[in-house]
């Protein structure tokens, strides 16, 4: 992989979103059912929750429509 290519650094911060994402889910149902030390309120893991599906789902397609190439 070139270091300079945009593409590339493109493509791995969209699955770094992804990723994060996913984890975000995760630790959001951890929350919500109280698997956490200390205690965090369930609302808490919820809103994790909605923000990691927009990472997950929402933000790459975002993300790639603002960086597409014009035509």
């Amino acid at each position: 992989m070139n270091e300079n290519d945009p593409a590339a650094r493109r493509f791995f911060l969209i699955q770094f979103v992804r990723l994060l994402g996913v984890a975000f889910v995760i630790f959001g149902m951890l929350v919500a059912v109280g698997r956490t030390l200390p205690q965090w309120p369930h609302w808490i893991g919820y809103l994790l929750i909605a923000s990691g599906l927009i990472d997950v789902f929402a933000l790459p397609a975002i993300m790639a429509r603002m960086w597409r190439t014009p035509e």
